[in-house]
């Protein structure tokens, strides 16, 4: 297995050989020679809103630095699977990657945070507190020795319960369902407290799973429904926010530590740019995909009272806090949030 991998992972260092010198043949050496290719690759779409928001970044360094840097978004996997980009990002084959939380939390327990069920009482709360350094600094640095560092957040949305027949208002009805979720053990005990049969498995094989009553439902976005075709055979969507999981932007330590500062503050406020239009084009593709969903696939949207999953799952904050006490600082700045921003209910 491990002999695979490495396989894999030069196939990906050989693509990228040949991809530097495809563009010293299309620049031109000489000018190329000046200006440094700046590498980004990530897992969506070319219609996604992490690809849109890369694609402004990309225009935006182009322009302002064009002398200097070419930078160059590779979407779809071109460069690998997200654990491939990581691992590439860390070498500095490539400067940037998206990485999910999983991944993140194998070189930093810090990221367990985002794990935790209803963390974030609102996604009013979860956007303020993901735009608190007080929050993020303590986590985005905190993979420096593994060579790499966070430089933005993207919004993935909230993670929802969606199944095939019966509507999840309550914690009472996840009883006896069998839930699709991450493969983590912070969700397999999530669904142990709220009552339902956890069964992790390979986001590729859920629509499979689904469609033969092999599972009776999984959590997700709502872009789960459409993209993945999900609603065709769940008609119930329960917003019960039991998870807000941010996409997090990595970039090579040693591609930072050389930049100039006038270059650094400008990546900076590009890195800016990529979480607003993100954000702003996550809020597009979540209203297209409800209208498609409601409209198209039948789906009804339930929205549950929050209180009972929360107080179900409190027992896990508490495991969670007393296993990992470094977090605790983090959490009750959270829990400010939460104060001020509470549930919002539809």
């Amino acid at each position: 297995m491990k002999r695979l991998y490495r396989r894999h992972f030069l196939l990906n260092i050989l693509l990228l050989a040949i991809l530097t010198i495809t563009a010293l043949l299309l620049t031109g050496c000489s000018s190329a020679q000046h200006r440094r290719i700046v590498r980004i690759g990530h897992n969506q779409s070319t219609s996604h809103p992490t690809h849109i928001a890369l694609t402004a970044f990309q225009n935006y360094i182009n322009e302002q630095l064009g002398d200097r840097y070419i930078v160059e978004v590779y979407p779809s996997e071109l460069l690998g699977s997200q654990t491939d980009m990581v691992q590439l990002t860390q070498t500095g084959a490539i400067d940037y990657c998206i990485a999910s939380n999983a991944i993140l939390e194998t070189f930093s327990k810090n990221y367990e945070i985002f794990n935790l069920p209803y963390l974030f009482a609102s996604a009013d709360s979860y956007h303020h507190a993901m735009d608190d350094s007080r929050i993020t600094d303590p986590i985005f640095t905190a993979t420096q020795k593994a060579g790499f560092t966070a430089v933005t957040w993207l919004d993935a949305g909230t993670r929802n319960f969606y199944t095939v027949n019966k509507p999840v208002e309550s914690p009472a009805d996840l009883k006896g369902l069998k839930i699709r979720v991450q493969q983590s053990p912070t969700n397999i005990e999530m669904m142990r407290l709220l009552g339902g049969s956890a069964t992790p498995m390979g986001f590729g094989d859920v629509y499979t799973a689904l469609q033969s009553n092999i599972i009776d439902g999984a959590e997700n976005n709502e872009m789960a429904l459409t993209d993945n075709g999900h609603g065709d055979v769940c008609k119930y969507y329960s917003y019960d926010m039991h998870q807000m999981v941010p996409d997090i932007l990595i970039a090579n330590n040693a591609f930072l530590q050389d930049l100039s500062d006038e270059d650094l503050a400008v990546f900076e406020k590009g890195y800016r740019l990529i979480n607003q239009i993100q954000r702003k084009e996550w809020v597009k593709a979540v209203e297209a995909a409800r209208k498609k969903a409601a409209e198209q696939q039948k789906v009804r949207f339930l929205y549950p009272d929050q209180a009972p999953f929360v107080e179900a799952c409190t027992p896990l904050h508490r495991s969670v806090l007393e296993n990992n006490p470094a977090i605790r600082p983090i959490y009750d700045a959270i829990q400010e949030y939460n104060a001020l921003y509470p549930t919002i209910t539809e």
